[in-house]
């Protein structure tokens, strides 16, 4: 029996352990890892794969991430907000589709004027998706970054329950490095406990091949998950956007496309090991990387994958990163390829039901949603 099958066989994986894991290449342990995740998987959560419509209905944004496409100070981007009639048309599309649950991302702002249309539009969506499958209406997540804790109170009892605030590096250093000084890392996670306190199911994740990112920086990512004891993880590769301050990193990361797959799938296949019942994102930076990435990002441990819901004429104006699939792509076709993607992995899909975290169900002990 080989050390990573040694490794494998614990129930619970110590750093050192994990780091063995993540530092892994050879293909056939890549694969024991692999299965052991699915594994993990199908035992904690079970086959399904919840949709999580993705309208993203602004990029208007105060931050300026050094990585991002949509920081305030690239002005070559084309600003827009959704209107709230586009936004509630896309829910109701939303949960006519079986969806059940959908996801608000935007850029990140705090003013009144649009923690106001948040509000609003979180208590129109939960009034007019209401059916005999959806007897509460949609599920919703919140992606709108850091805000002041009366805002989430307001935001949670509208009707949100579910709230995304990816931190991007738990490692200090490294966070300062693709950040502006006004922006902390003790910000972001004070942010995360606020929220949890609140009641939220709360996820997080970080971005994989950032240049100075070493695989210590990734397990230290895994511990914070864990002793954060967060609900749901978004990761994906890090891929350059060419009118952000990180441009000059785009050709030693292009290099390294095929490293930072891999490194993306163990995490996700870590992961799935580490916190077992969470939920994971299969995202859409994924298969930026490779054609079939989402399915490996399933294959690998993921459970939650996030349809395109926002409007065609504005999309192409919300690129965090370069090279973004699905641009256009109708909201239609995209629902037929994600099912064919998901069933071409022997994997179903959990139409009608909002896909709570089975961690979060567990931790309140209530009866949860299906």
């Amino acid at each position: 029996m080989s050390s990573i099958d040694t490794i494998l066989q614990k129930d619970v994986l110590d750093r050192e352990s994990i780091l063995r894991l993540i530092a892994v290449r050879d293909p056939e342990q890549i694969e024991l890892i692999r299965s052991a995740a699915n594994r993990t998987l199908l035992e904690n959560c079970g086959n399904k794969v919840f949709y999580r419509g993705l309208v993203e209905f602004s990029n208007v944004c105060i931050s300026d991430c050094y990585y991002c496409g949509i920081r305030k100070s690239n002005h070559g981007v084309n600003r827009y907000t959704l209107s709230e009639q586009d936004i509630l048309e896309a829910a109701q599309w939303c949960a006519e589709q079986g969806y059940g649950s959908l996801v608000l991302q935007s850029g990140e702002r705090t003013d009144r004027t649009f923690t106001d249309l948040v509000e609003r539009v979180v208590k129109k969506i939960k009034e007019c998706t209401v059916s005999p499958k959806l007897p509460d209406g949609l599920g919703i997540t919140l992606c709108i970054g850091e805000q002041e804790p009366e805002v989430y109170r307001r935001l949670f009892a509208a009707g949100a329950h579910r709230y995304l605030l990816r931190v991007e590096t738990t490692n200090p250093q490294l966070f300062r490095s693709i950040h502006p000084p006004q922006q902390t890392l003790e910000s972001r996670v004070r942010c995360l406990e606020i929220l949890k306190q609140i009641g939220f199911q709360v996820g997080t994740g970080v971005m994989i091949g950032l240049p100075g990112q070493t695989l210590e920086h990734l397990v230290d990512d895994l511990l914070f998950f864990r002793d954060r004891d967060i609900d749901m993880v978004g990761m994906g590769p890090y891929i350059v956007h060419s009118d952000t301050e990180m441009k000059q990193y785009k050709v030693s990361v292009e290099a390294q496309r095929d490293e930072i797959l891999t490194r993306s799938l163990l995490m996700i296949a870590l992961c799935r090991l580490v916190l077992k019942d969470v939920n994971i994102a299969a995202t859409t930076a994924l298969q930026t990387i490779k054609e079939n990435g989402r399915e490996l990002g399933l294959d690998f441990g993921a459970n939650v994958i996030m349809p395109q819901l926002t409007p065609l004429e504005v999309r192409k104006d919300y690129l965090l990163y370069e090279d973004k699939p699905c641009v256009d792509e109708n909201r239609e076709q995209c629902r037929g390829c994600l099912e064919r993607r998901i069933r071409s992995v022997g994997r179903e899909v959990g139409f009608d039901q909002w896909g709570d975290s089975l961690h979060f169900r567990k931790k309140v002990n209530g009866p949860g949603r299906s």
